[in-house]
This record gives structure tokens, sequence and C-alpha cells, in this order.
């Protein structure tokens, strides 16, 4: 009722920088005209002061330490973690948990008492309001248990998130707060006096409930709590527990030729043994450099083969989700969570999937013909296609404009960068990102800036917290994570907590604003974005982090995500941002991905780190080349690898309820798939079988939804023809201010409200879904297919 079943705070952990190979799209725009540079508007002082300081804060390590350390000489007040006045310590988190269910204890107790009109008036108020406070708890608490390097904070965090997460599964199977929203709804009375959000948050939360076994006798409730716990925890554990069966292989050194130099020095040992670890970055440059196929081939089949406890985490996740489809009258995992999606049914998806495949299927055969022909007369295997791919790649580089490409990244300082984020958020939204100095204890590390999003009216509407910067232990997957959503915070709400605490703050302490129209408390948007860039170098030479163009789309393809939080400004946290149908949440960051490299937006900011000097038109032109070159080089196999990753998720997710329970053979499954679809051959006969699988994290947060990342380019891709480069600018006001007002700004499903109508049309007519699919991307598949 309160929280989707199995939903994680909102991660967007790409594809391209999860799985065991290097996705790239293949999606790029028809080259345009250049455009000149255009710098920030130097006619606002503090705009232009705040764009120069952002780009400071990330390029400028000096300029950083002094922009970081406290102004006063006083010792200011520990603030707690992302502001919130618990987190100052571990046992904070348990504070923080025991206060908020507190308040969940009150508002339930509210809701089954209501009797009037007017206590039935608030109900949908009411319950979004404790859907916030539990999400409040869980999001932030899930966020930091991962991300936090003290294993005590993290060991506190995971407390309170369990608490919070078992607590939620049983308010969902709850009949009194099932049967009292219930008789609001049926009352004309009531339903009348709801606005448009309410009346929405009434429906969605009704649609939780019947997903949650709300109609069951009481035992049976309980199992779908014990289950649903259950899930929660196996899930957790293979998405952070991807191990492989071998940790290492042993070469020897001679045999690692076309190897970086560098790279086998730093793994080489005393007797010219060179192990070579079977997970990270090295055993990818081993299948893309390693002359001697013998070796790439045993590195290929180690890298995909998972340790037994891992499979057995997955097969147990599949074996739970089984049981709770089965429980809740499904008869399938996929048909229980695909029936609130845009794809509605598992046959869609199946067909959709298939369809791909062989509308797909030409490009594939003419890259791997090209491919094998420069292989010769043996036959092109699995482990030969990153190889080939590479040297062809390299073929290409140093015979076109390799001087000027390689000199690409010099104009892609991060901080630069985030200015070219802030200047296109200022143009197409009327926002922008200022820099703004953290109080001690507000960040996880001292490498952490925060940014608050300010308005034309220089009115603060969101927080962004930016860790971006690689690490010891740190993940290295980029990530977007909502820490807490946007929504009106009422009197009686600020009067109440007053009455519980006078210390307290409706918010938790955490960041607040009063909107000028309405006069109301807002609670503001609080995100955090996690890459994995080098630092700035501190030896005095000034050199900032430079990015490849490919990190560069990743970074606006996270903030993406983030606008999409920022400007979900909703009255009610549960249609906010990206609280939207996991099959529509990649839209905004995959279409932030064709602003990334227009030549209008690079204009606004790519500049050499040293010179300011802008990025030249022929430099733009040789981008363009490349990337269309790369395309055609391995675009279509990788299309194909995201299909077949999407098609596994299905026939997991599908298996009937009583045959998974019995038990899945996930392996077998896996070479089954890949047997009947792969353009590649599938190393079935290599004993013990590869099992890729349980490398596969998005299983458990994007369980039956991972043909998501695939549609969503489709229709992204649709979208920005039709709205950003029908002829005009893509840098267009006017378009900018219609995609926020009718998409960024509902992050409910659009079909739910009037307010998105016209894109809805845009997005996904009423038609099949393969035909629409098919008539959005004429005339190339490959050309939006790829992740």
């Amino acid at each position: 009722m309160l929280r989707p079943l199995g939903r994680r705070p909102w991660t967007c952990r790409k594809c391209l920088h999860l799985q065991s190979r290097n996705f790239e799209s293949a999606a790029y725009p028809a080259p345009r005209a250049h455009v000149d540079y255009v710098p920030a508007d130097n006619t606002a002082p503090k705009k232009n002061a705040d764009d120069d300081t952002l780009r400071r804060v990330f390029d400028s390590q000096p300029f950083w330490k002094e922009f970081s350390h406290p102004r006063s000489s006083k010792v200011p007040k520990r603030a707690g973690l992302v502001q919130n006045q618990y987190l100052t310590n571990p046992d904070g988190f348990r504070a923080f948990a025991n206060v908020s269910l507190q308040k969940c204890q009150t508002i339930v107790a509210k809701v089954l008492a209501a009797s009037t009109l007017e206590e039935y008036r608030g109900l949908a108020r009411n319950l979004d309001r404790l859907s916030d406070l539990l999400c409040r708890v869980i999001d932030l608490s899930d966020f930091i248990r991962t991300i936090h390097p003290d294993p005590k904070i993290q060991e506190a965090a995971t407390q309170a998130y369990a608490l919070m997460f078992e607590y939620m599964n049983v308010l969902n199977t709850t009949t009194g707060l099932h049967e009292q929203l219930g008789k609001a709804m049926a009352n004309p009375e009531i339903t009348s006096s709801w606005t448009e959000a309410e009346t929405i948050v009434a429906e969605i939360l009704r649609k939780d409930f019947t997903n949650s076994a709300i109609h069951m006798p009481t035992d049976e409730r309980q199992r779908f709590v014990n289950l649903s716990n259950d899930i929660s925890q196996v899930g957790s554990s293979f998405f952070n527990g991807a191990e492989p069966a071998k940790s290492q292989l042993v070469f020897n050194a001679n045999s690692l030729q076309g190897l970086e130099p560098m790279v086998v020095q730093k793994i080489k040992r005393w007797n010219n043994k060179a192990p070579v670890p079977t997970m990270g970055i090295v055993p990818r440059l081993v299948l893309r450099s390693v002359r001697e196929e013998s070796v790439r081939k045993e590195v290929y089949l180690a890298s995909r083969t998972s340790s037994p406890r891992q499979i057995h985490r997955l097969e147990k996740l599949l074996m739970k989700r089984s049981e709770l489809a089965k429980l809740s009258g499904f008869n399938s995992f996929a048909q229980m969570t695909l029936s609130d999606k845009m794809a509605k049914t598992p046959e869609s998806v199946s067909n959709f999937l298939t369809s791909l495949i062989s509308s797909n299927r030409g490009p594939v055969s003419e890259e791997l013909a090209q491919l094998q022909q420069m292989k010769g007369s043996s036959a092109l295997q699995p482990w030969d296609h990153a190889y080939y791919v590479h040297k062809r790649v390299l073929e290409y580089s140093q015979s076109r404009r390799s001087r000027e490409l390689s000199a690409v990244p010099e104009f892609f300082s991060l901080g630069t960068v985030m200015q070219g984020l802030s200047r296109l958020f200022d143009r197409l939204y009327g926002v922008r990102l200022v820099p703004q100095e953290a109080t001690p204890g507000e960040t996880w590390h001292p490498d952490v800036r925060r940014l608050d999003v300010v308005d034309e009216n220089e009115q603060h509407i969101a927080v962004v917290y930016c860790d971006l910067f690689s690490r010891p232990e740190k993940h290295p997957n980029p990530a977007h994570f909502t820490l807490r959503c946007s929504r009106e915070i009422l009197a009686d709400e600020i009067a109440e907590c007053a009455s519980m605490d006078q210390s307290a703050h409706p918010n938790d302490g955490m960041a607040t604003a009063v909107d000028p129209r309405t006069k109301t408390l807002r609670q503001l948007p609080t995100i955090a974005l996690v890459c994995d860039f080098q630092e700035p170098l501190s030896n005095g030479s000034g050199r900032p982090t430079l990015l490849s163009e490919q990190s560069v789309r990743t970074l606006f393809h996270e903030m993406g995500h983030a606008v999409h939080s920022i400007l979900g400004q909703t009255p009610l946290q549960s249609i906010s941002g990206t609280r939207c149908a996991t099959d529509f949440a990649e839209l905004p960051s995959v279409l932030m991905e064709s602003f990334a490299t227009a030549p209008e937006v690079l204009s606004l900011y790519a500049r050499h780190w040293q010179t300011g000097e802008p990025l030249s038109e022929s430099m733009m032109r040789s981008m363009e080349m490349d990337r269309h070159a790369h395309g055609s080089i391995y675009g279509a196999v990788e299309n194909e690898a995201q299909i077949l990753m999407a098609l596994v998720d299905q026939a997991y997710h599908a298996i009937p309820c009583d045959d998974a329970i019995k038990g899945v053979d996930t392996t077998e499954i896996y070479h089954k798939v890949f047997s009947q679809y792969s353009s590649l051959p599938d190393p079935d006969n290599v004993r013990p079988r590869t099992s890729w699988q349980g490398f596969f994290g998005h299983l458990y947060g994007y369980g039956a939804t991972y043909y998501s990342y695939i549609f969503d380019r489709a229709i992204a891709n649709k979208l920005w023809q039709d709205v950003f480069d029908s002829g005009k600018s893509a840098v267009d006001r006017a378009a900018g201010e219609r995609y926020k007002n009718e998409v960024l700004r509902w992050g409910v499903d659009a079909t739910a409200g009037n307010a998105s109508q016209a894109f809805w049309e845009i997005r996904i007519p009423r038609t099949p879904m393969v035909d629409w699919w098919k008539a959005a991307t004429k005339p190339c598949v490959r050309s939006v297919v790829g992740v």
C-alpha cells in the first residue's frame, strides 16, 4: 500500500557499468550545424559568480579545501548526515527510526478512527504522510549503509532500515487501513473535495493494497509480510554479493602480450607469474588486449562463472518471489510485477524483446562478419569479440583525426561539465546549481560536494550531494539516490511535531523552504549522485579531473534522474519525481544523454581546461563521426547483449509459480536463452558451465522489468526528435517548459492524471507495444537500442 513491494530507493546503476562488458549507446542524433559558444550570463553577477565557483569546487583541490573550510573561527555545531538532526552518531539511527515509528503509529490510529466527513477528506493526505515517514527512514538508511565508510554507521543504518521495512509490510496488510480508504473513495462527498494529487495518490494506494494480499485471511497476510522481508534480505545479499567462483587466474607474464606494460607490471610477481583477478577492470583489459586466444578464453569463462553461493542466493530469491506471487493470486512473479507497469503483461514484454532480436539480426550479422574477417579461418568466439572490436576501434582512431580525438577530454573537465549541466538547466527550466558549504558532519566523506538548486527567483528548491570521486572500498557504479522527496508540510503537522518535542524539526532538520505562491512550508527533494571519477591532481599542476565522452554521458544520465526529482515538486510525495513506474523511470535520464553532446549544448560548456578555448566545429564533427563509426563496429552486438539480458530476466520471472517454488536452475535457463537467441556461440559445452547470471545485480531491483532500459531509450529517442530536435535549438525554453510541466512535474504514471496527457501520447500511443516501438525507432533499430 505505502510502498510498492520490493521497490528500492531509486538507484540508477547503469547496466553498462554493472555488467561484465562495456555497453555503449549507438543512439546519436544526426550531425547538426555548429553553434557559437555561449558563455554564462555576465549581466547577472551572482549567477556568474556561482557559475565560476561551481567549476572550481570540482576542478581545483586548493579551492575546494578553502571553500569547504568553515568560514568562522568558532567551532561550528556538528550537523547530522544530510542535515538530519538525529544522525550525528550511530545511535541516532535508532532514535530516528523510533521517532518516525511513533509518528507513523499516531497517523495509523488517526486513519483507523476516522468517522466524520472532514476526517475522511484528510485520509489521502494522511496516508501519503505515513508513506513519507516510512520512506524517510528506509531510503536514507539504505543509502547510508551502502556508502558510508564507517562500519558502525553501516550497521546502525541497516538496523533502522530493517525495522521500518518490516513495519511497512505490516501496514501493507492492515485491513483497517484498506477499509477506511475504500470508504473514502466510495463517497462522492469526500472525493469531490480531493485535489487531483490526492485522487491519484488514493488510487495508487488502493492498488498497492491489492498487490499486498489485503483480502487474505490473517495467517496468509502474515506469511506475505514474512516473505516480503525474506525477499528484501535475500535480494540485498544477492545484489551486494557478486563474486566469481575463482578469484584469480595465474598466467606467465609473457603470455599477456598486448596488455599495457604498466598493468602487467602492476600484477606481475617475482617469478614472472601474473595473477589476473576475475573481477574488475583487469579482466576487461585482458579480453580487449591480450593476443593469445587461450588466455582470453580462460579469463572470459572465469569472469562469467559465479560462485555457487551467489547462484544459491539468486535461486532462493526467485523461489521466494514466486511464493509471494502465488500467495497474491498471480500465475508468475512477472505477471504480478507488470500488472501496473506500462507493458502490462509478460507476453507483451516477451513479444517486444523477441521482435527486437529479429529486427537487430541483420546489423549483428554484418558486424560479426567484419570481425570474422579480421580473425581469419577459425570461428569467431565470444572471447574474441572485445579483442577484435578494440582492434578495429584502434585502427579507426589511428586513421582518423586521432590527435584531435585524443584531445577531446581536455575540453571536459568535471567542473566544466557540471557548469554545462547547470547552464542547460537554467536555459531549459529556469533552475541552476549553486555550491554550498556543508556543515561538519553533514556529508559522509570530505570529498562530497553539496549543491543547492535555486530557481530564477533565487528560491531554494532542492539539495544535491555529489560523491563523484573514487576511493578505496567505494562501489564503482554510477548511481542516483532519492533520499527524500518533495511534499507540502501543513501547519497542523508543524504544530504536532512541536508538541512532541520543542527541538524537533518537521523535516528532521533536512532542507525545507516556504513556497512563495502558497506560503506553505515545503520538504525539498534531497538527492545523492555517486560516480567513480579520479580526483584532481594535487601536485601543483592544476590539472583537473578530465572526463571521456562516455563519462560525460554517464554524468548527464545520472543528472537526468536528479532533475526528475528536482522538478517533481508535487504536494504529495507519493507522486513526486522518481516515484513512478519502473519502465518509465529511465526516460528522463536516457533523454539527458542526447543533450550531452548536442552541438548547442556543447557550445554552452565544452572548453579547454587551461586556455578556455571552446570545442571547435571540426572537433565536434570528429566526435560525431567517431560515435557513428563505433556504432557501426559493435553497436548491434552490444544491443543484442542488452536484449538477451532482458530475455533472461523475463525467463526467470515468468516461470509459473508452482514450478518455480519447486526450484529453479538459473544456469540451465540462462544457457537456454543464449543458445536460442545469441548470435555469438554460447559456450554451453564447457564444464562447469558459466553462470554469468550471478553478476546480474539488476535481477533484484529490476526483477521482470529490465526491458525498461531498452524501452525507455526508444521513448526518449522519439521525445528528443519530436520536442527538442524538431528544427529549433535543443536548448529551447519553450520545449523545456513543456517537458517540465507535462512530464517531469509528475512522478506518477501519466495515465493517472490529466497534466501529462499530451506527452503520454508521445510516450506510448494506444497501440501494441512492439508495433509502437517499431514505429518510434524507424528507420534503424540499432540507432536507439543500445544502453
